[in-house]
């Protein structure tokens, strides 16, 4: 097997597990290249799963999705930006982490070109905050409807600061989202 060329960077983030992966861009007056994925590269920084899926989301200005996780069939998940930017958020549902409820927000965006490693056992969400955005995402297992489960974005015990100018735009299925108390996590 040959040596995986240094195609990305690990970023901690608060959050065990939790990952921020800047790729390698090379640029010049055309415009640039980088790989989006690599399993090789992804491996070496220890995103051994696999994706079994790919979404792409494009939603506007104050569009809030989320918070989502699927209770079985879980799903760990690399996202990225295209076009626009988003605050993206991933709580921790794990009852044995040192972090359990604990919340980080990584700005995402197709000028920074960074993305961010969800593993299973975390909801995630994220609100725009560009005109437009298109979220793409890779999924490590299929979407199931029966186990998708919503934690309230505006969870007032979690107190997730969302960085809202003005009303969120919210689906009605994300408008019911149960409370942190309340909501099934993983053990």
């Amino acid at each position: 097997m040959q040596p995986v060329m240094n195609t990305f960077k690990k970023i901690s983030t608060s959050l065990p597990g939790l990952l921020i992966v800047e790729p390698r861009v090379f640029g010049d007056e055309r415009g640039f290249f980088l790989e989006s994925y690599n399993q090789r590269a992804l491996a070496d920084l220890g995103i051994e799963e696999q994706f079994v899926q790919d979404n792409h989301s494009c939603s506007r200005r104050n569009v809030l999705r989320g918070l989502h996780y699927q209770i079985k069939h879980t799903q760990g998940k690399l996202v990225r930006v295209v076009v626009g930017e988003i605050l993206d958020v991933a709580v921790d549902l794990r009852r044995g982490s040192p972090t359990f409820g604990g919340w980080q927000t990584v700005r995402l965006s197709g000028a920074n070109q960074h993305m961010l490693w969800v593993p299973p056992g975390f909801a995630h969400g994220f609100c725009v905050t560009s005109d437009q955005a298109h979220v793409f995402y890779k999924a490590t297992d299929y979407y199931a409807p029966e186990c998708e489960r919503t934690l309230a974005w505006n969870d007032p015990e979690l107190k997730i600061n969302w960085e809202l100018e003005g009303e969120p735009i919210v689906s009605a299925k994300d408008q019911r989202g149960v409370a942190f108390r309340d909501a099934e996590t993983f053990a």
